[in-house]
This record gives C-alpha cells, structure tokens and sequence, in this order.
C-alpha cells in the first residue's frame, strides 16, 4: 500500500528537513537465481531460503541498512543540532526579514535556506546509499536520473515545507496557547488534498505511467475476475503501468489516491518477470487494501500520531527555548528561526511514532496477503504456492534478509520479513481445515 504521500506531509513538511534514511524493507535488485526464472517453480516452496552466495549478500546488506537507519536517527538530530548551535537559522532569519517585510516571502526564503542547507549536509549519504544500491545491482538508475530525481524532490520540499511553516508560524502568533491544535485542524484538509493529487501532479515527476489496458491488456480479463469475486468493481480506468525498470530490476505494486484518484499501480517489472498467477496475487494483495479500507484507516491512524506528536513538541519546546533559545539566537517560539528546534523535538518523539506506524502497516499488509490468498482460491491452482513462489523469487532478486534481526523488524519493517509472509502463504488453508476464512466467504 503506498501511503507516501501522508509521510511526504507528516514527515518530510514537518520532519524530513532532518536526515533520513529512505531505505525500503522491499527494495533490493540483485538478478535472480535460475529458480527465479518465469514459469511454474522447480518444486514445492515450503519455507523462504536463499543459496549461499545470495544469503550472505542479504545478510550483509541488511545488516548495512539496520545500521544506516540508526545512523540516520542519530544524525539527524546533530545536524539540527548543527544549525542551531552555529546559529545558521539565524541568520537565515534575519535574511528573510531584511530581503521582505511580507511574511509568506519571508517564509519562503527561510525554508528554502533552511531546507538546502539540510540536504546538502544529507547529501553524501544519499550519493552513498545509491551507490551501494548500485554496488549490490539495487539500483539501475543512471546518476544524471537520480540528480534529478533529487533535485525535485528538494523542489517539492521547498514548496510544501514553505507554505506549511508559513501556516504554522501565523498560527503560532494568533493562538500561542492552543497553535498546536488549530494547526493540525487546518493541516488535516491539506494532507488530504496533497494525498488526493499525488498520483496526478506528483507521481508523475518520478516515473512515467499509462493505463494498464495498454501496456498488459491480457491481464485485465484474470484482474476482473479477481475484482469481481471481491465485490468490487475496478473499471479498467483505475488500473496502471508504472515504468520501474530504467530505476530498478525490483518488482512491486501499489494502490494510492482516494475517491477520484484512487489507483492500482503495476510496475513493468512485475509484468516481465512474474508469471500471470504471480501478478494476479499482487493484484489481489493491492485489492485487499482497497477492499479493507487500509488507506483511510492509514491516513486516521497518521492523523492520530501526529495529533499527539504536535502535542508533545508543544508541551517541549518552551522548555527548550528557555534553556537555550538565546544561546541559538532565537527570540521566541514565533521566531522562524525555532523551527530547528520544533523539528529537534518532532525528530525525537517522530522516532517513537515511526514505530508505531510501522507496526499498523506491518498488520494491514498481513491482512492484505491473507485476503489476497482468499479472494484468489479457485481462480488459480494453488494461491499459496504461486505467492510462495512470487516472493522467493522477489526475495532473490531484492536480497530480502532469510533471518532478519528482530529489532530491525520492530523498529523500521513496514511489511512484515520475508520469512514470516511466505510461511503464511505455504501454511493458510482455512478450507482443508474446515474453518471460515477471514474475509472472502
């Protein structure tokens, strides 16, 4: 399920101008071994294993990641940290408000100082977590490609971060006692609003789209059955083709939007190298989100966390303003110049809230392969198998970890590991058990 779009509002508008690590559970594109070939699997998949060569890359990799995501953490808050304690924000204030008495320039201007600042700190890591996606053939995308894949992300930042620390800032001055509540009101429409455009405005900067009527008409009539089973009806209109392969050799699916712009995506990845029962599972897995209402739940549960999170940074900053706002040449919590330290705070209680998160989307995406195990019994000879199969094969090809630390997957999974999802997919037989199943009756 693809909720970018929320965290690209919660996290990036509001926490991302700290460094992050942007590395996926599901990413990963070392070619795959000949079991990995299309076709039906050489035998029975009873469990989710990786020879020994690629074993030892997914371990080393992973452990790579876990490491970086910590890192991240810890890095994030010195560079905030940083720029107050050199007094960078500062001056980055005093140049807005010396460049135009109009408060929205002013907040343009500061956030767009503020926001390169942190990228350009950020910067040699992301230059060095695509280079070792390219050292483990993560990553096919050219350097020119990802610079400016880059640079538009920072666009993106610059323009949404502006407008919102502009919003932030004039509540702050007008209700200084109760700013945290009235802007998470007001900011409620606007997650909805960015959430509701992405896959027509921003979506598209990234990668190229086209209905999958187009592109793979031979799979609409199994899709359809799919959809139909379900109760659902998903005109063909509502279903596309993303071209992944000139980033990476990974496949995926995803569902995004709501209401008018609610979508299932397909990477061309997927259609190459799965077989039609493969894809017609990830069809059903992205239906199951569809179907189960993940993407509303997800954005009222996200609502919720950032409800409490702006809470617990209002109840911090006076504290920490007090303590050493002169020190960082902060006049008050009205200064644009305490946006670091909100954010040093957000960036701490975040870490907590992060966590939480992924362990709802860890629950959905269970839900989601189990309704997809469901709604695709009798349409195909052995669901099970074909997911089995399905995600060995995406395993190899994205060094998924055969023996994730535990931690890592508490702390930073927003699916579950690849062991635990194919032990599912080879053991969920509710009809030869004779029990109910949970969703599709």
């Amino acid at each position: 399920m693809k909720i970018t779009v929320t965290f690209l509002f919660l996290w990036i508008a509001l926490l991302a101008f700290a460094p992050h690590s942007s590395a996926q559970e599901n990413q990963g594109t070392q070619q795959p071994s000949s079991s990995a070939a299309a076709g039906a699997p050489a035998q029975r998949i009873t469990a989710y294993t990786l020879p020994p060569d690629l074993y030892r890359k997914a371990r080393n990799l992973n452990r790579m990641r876990f490491g970086y995501r910590i890192f991240s953490f810890f890095y994030g808050i010195f560079v905030l940290w940083l720029v107050l304690r050199t007094k960078w924000s500062a001056r980055f204030r005093d140049w807005a408000e010396a460049s135009t008495g109009k408060r929205f320039l002013q907040a343009l201007i500061y956030t767009g100082l503020f926001a390169l600042t942190i990228a350009i700190l950020q910067l040699p890591f992301d230059i060095l977590e695509e280079y070792v996606g390219k050292l483990y053939h993560i990553s096919v995308q050219g350097w020119p490609s990802w610079a400016a894949d880059w640079a538009k992300a920072q666009v993106l930042l610059i323009v949404i971060g502006s407008i919102l620390v502009w919003i932030l800032y004039a509540v702050i001055r007008r209700r200084p006692h109760r700013w945290w509540l009235y802007f998470w009101l007001i900011s409620l429409p606007i997650l909805l609003f960015i959430f509701f455009i992405s896959p027509f405005v921003i979506d598209p900067l990234f990668n190229h789209f086209e209905p999958l009527s187009t592109k793979a008409p031979q799979l609409i009539p199994a899709l359809q059955r799919v959809t139909r089973r379900a109760g659902q009806e998903i005109p063909p209109e509502r279903m596309f083709w993303m071209k992944a392969s000139d980033k990476t050799n990974f496949t995926n699916a995803y569902v995004t939007g709501f209401g008018a712009s609610k979508r299932i995506v397909i990477w061309d990845t997927t259609i190459q190298k799965e077989t039609p029962d493969e894809v017609v599972f990830d069809f059903g897995h992205e239906l199951g989100h569809y179907v189960l209402g993940h993407v509303w739940k997800e954005l009222v549960f996200t609502a919720a966390l950032f409800f409490l999170l702006i809470y617990a940074g209002y109840r911090s900053i006076g504290w920490l303003l007090a303590r050493y706002g002169a020190r960082w040449g902060i006049r008050a919590l009205d200064d644009w110049a305490s946006l670091p330290a909100l954010l040093l705070i957000l960036t701490v209680f975040g870490f907590v809230a992060n966590v939480a998160g992924n362990t709802v989307s860890r629950y959905f995406e269970n839900q989601a392969d189990v309704y997809a195990l469901e709604v695709t019994h009798g349409s195909m000879p052995d669901p099970g198998q074909a997911a089995a199969h399905d995600f060995q094969v995406t395993g190899e090809i994205g060094l998924g970890d055969p023996e994730p630390n535990p931690v890592n997957v508490f702390l930073f999974y927003d699916h579950p590991s690849y062991p635990d999802r194919v032990h599912q997919f080879v053991t969920y037989d509710p009809w030869g058990q004779g029990k109910e199943p949970q969703f599709v009756k």
